[in-house]
């Protein structure tokens, strides 16, 4: 069969495609390929395999995109679904619990990742095709088709990594032999009843990125250099040697992430030539004006405001994260901080978290009175809160300060009394960082890779080769950069005003005035890295607060093989407050999701579902 070309070019090389099955991929708007077979051309094709990471097949910001708030934040506890309890049926079945294989969010994701994957594959074949035609692009240092190789194989090595997080290691992967094949090859993920394991091939993919790209782009600053490349292919092997639940086919391999990560942390740098460091504070990570190029973009999904666009800056969709109208644009109010996310940031007298558990212990940070939610500032928190997290009475960006449920969230009933934040712009932002008629629609970047996850893999590559007490001072690197910034209190006009509340810094001695609240925070002592397992605790509480509401937390949790007992832990506490949680249960084996059985029956007995759901 004639295989097609799926791509409509745009100026913002947005691809627009209707997927159905596996890979069978039908063009709308097609662009015919011979005329895009130049340098050219390949730039397009180029720029638009970037553009479906930020926008999946569907324009679907729940289940496909890379942002994965849906399986990273909602599925490990972090985050509630917001909105409503009727909207969105699926997403309500996955975040209480009722995960079942015939979930559409399940297909939709398979599709969205295999769809990246096969425009990944077509630039290869494109290129493939013209290799002896395309010359050393201008002002950079390797060949073109060297380099668009290598972009190909980043893409094709972070979609297929993409399937692993999420349906297990034994899942079809599709390289250029099997996309020559057929339009929708079938591929298998089993041989003579085995499973067959995709890890090596996908690392072979990212080893090859980065030992083709450049150390940075003198234009296109966008694009992959080597540096994302060896950090994806570090994450990679960091995964590749968690145990799971011992049914991932993972080996050791923690020297090796442990040798190149040190690499990295030794030459690596943006694609402006600045080498990788810690952002001077939390909060300038999530401000249009200061997110970008900060030290800490190890990869980062670009966006900027062009023109009228609403939907390809928001990073979670335009009106799906917005609140219901204070923001001026109305919203759907998806993607709300859970009560357990947000009283995991009490701190003690040393300004360390409770890691016993018994911060669930204490009253919740927020209560609810009718339209009226209260928050109790003069509890000590992590400063880190009010970036990850909206809270009532707190200043919301430079919006206003929430202090009743109208206008800010659907239903409280069913979302908790907290608002999602990092991913809101500013009201100043209006204008040249933002269009202001979206509430999610901002120039602020995606961090999918940031250099303080780089500093924390390393403390846990530490940790896993002996030296849990060397990993102490990575881990507070990234704690005492949370020292470095408090939200302050503002008036009703938005304008600092004079408040009884603190923040006590207990990493640099000081005490600052008029916060919004009270703040506390202090580094790790000595005694919790005197062990192997104390070390291990503290690196995975310094995860979920540091990229909290980022997508992470599910992933980290089921690597770790911890997924079971620490989310059963999230419902009974959840389940306090949200009844949705009533009948919620999660199974210990739940460290993948299943294979969609739309999938499984399409292809016929030739892909068989993911061990942890047969």
């Amino acid at each position: 069969m004639k295989k097609k070309f799926l791509y409509l070019i745009l100026i913002t090389a947005l691809g627009m495609t209707s997927c159905s099955d596996f890979l069978d991929v039908r063009p709308v708007g097609n662009a015919d390929e011979s005329t895009l077979l130049d340098q050219d051309g390949i730039n397009k094709v180029i720029t638009g395999m970037y553009a479906r990471l930020q926008m999946s097949e569907f324009d679907d910001y729940f289940c496909g995109t890379l942002s994965n708030y849906v399986w990273g934040d909602v599925l490990g506890g972090s985050a509630n679904k917001g909105s409503n309890y009727a909207d969105q049926t699926p997403f309500t079945s996955l975040e209480t619990y009722s995960i079942t294989a015939d979930n559409s969010y399940l297909l939709r994701k398979w599709q969205t990742v295999y769809d990246g994957v096969y425009r990944a594959n077509t630039l290869i074949a494109m290129a493939d095709k013209i290799k002896d035609e395309l010359s050393v692009l201008p002002g950079e240092s390797k060949d073109f088709y060297t380099e668009t190789i290598a972009q190909a194989m980043f893409i094709r090595g972070l979609w297929h990594f993409e399937a692993i997080k999420c349906y297990g290691a034994a899942v079809p992967y599709v390289g250029s032999e099997e996309y020559a094949s057929s339009v929708s090859p079938a591929v298998s993920n089993v041989d003579g009843g085995n499973y067959i394991y995709i890890w090596d091939k996908v690392e072979a993919d990212l080893q090859y990125a980065y030992d083709n790209l450049p150390d940075t782009w003198a234009s296109q600053r966008g694009r992959v250099n080597k540096w994302a490349a060896a950090a994806l292919l570090a994450k990679v092997k960091m995964y590749h040697s968690s145990p799971y639940n011992g049914k991932n086919a993972t080996v050791n391999k923690w020297a090796e992430v442990k040798s190149l990560l040190e690499t990295i942390m030794a030459q690596g740098k943006q694609n402006d030539g600045k080498r990788y460091k810690l952002a001077n504070t939390y909060e300038e990570l999530w401000v249009a004006s200061t997110s970008d190029w900060t030290g800490e973009s190890v990869f980062d999904i670009q966006t900027a405001i062009s023109g009228t666009q609403t939907n390809t800056n928001a990073l979670m969709g335009g009106p799906h994260i917005g609140m219901t109208g204070t923001l001026g644009s109305g919203g759907y109010g998806f993607y709300q901080p859970s009560y357990e996310n947000v009283q995991s940031h009490i701190v003690d007298a040393n300004g360390l978290p409770f890691m016993d558990g018994s911060y669930q212990n204490q009253a919740p940070l927020s209560t609810i009175a009718g339209s009226v939610i209260s928050t109790d500032l003069t509890v000590y928190t992590d400063p880190r809160v009010d970036v990850s997290t909206g809270r009532f009475n707190v200043p919301y960006w430079d919006w206003a300060i929430p202090r009743t449920v109208d206008g800010w969230i659907r239903e409280v009933s069913n979302g908790g009394p907290y608002l999602h934040k990092k991913y809101i712009k500013k009201r100043a932002d209006n204008g040249s960082l933002a269009v202001s008629t979206q509430a999610g629609s901002s120039a602020k970047n995606l961090h999918l890779i940031r250099y303080a996850d780089v500093i924390l893999w390393y403390a846990e590559a530490l940790i896993e080769t002996g030296d849990w007490v060397g990993a102490r001072e990575y881990v507070n690197q990234v704690r005492a950069r949370a020292a470095n910034w408090y939200l302050g209190a503002l008036g009703s006009d938005m304008a600092s005003t004079t408040s009884s509340y603190v923040f006590d810094d207990k990493v640099n001695g000081t005490t600052g005035a008029n916060a919004a609240g009270n703040y506390r925070i202090g580094l790790w002592p000595e005694s919790q890295f005197a062990t192997k397992e104390g070390a291990l605790d503290a690196l995975r509480w310094e995860r979920k607060i540091e990229l909290a509401m980022e997508g992470h937390r599910w992933y980290d949790l089921a690597r770790w093989g911890i997924v079971g007992p620490v989310v059963t832990n999230f419902i009974q506490y959840e389940r306090q407050y949200l009844s949705k949680y009533a009948a919620s249960v999660y199974l210990n084996d739940w460290v993948t999701v299943p294979i969609p059985i739309d999938e499984i029956n399409t292809m016929q007995g030739v892909l068989v579902q993911g061990v942890n759901w047969k």
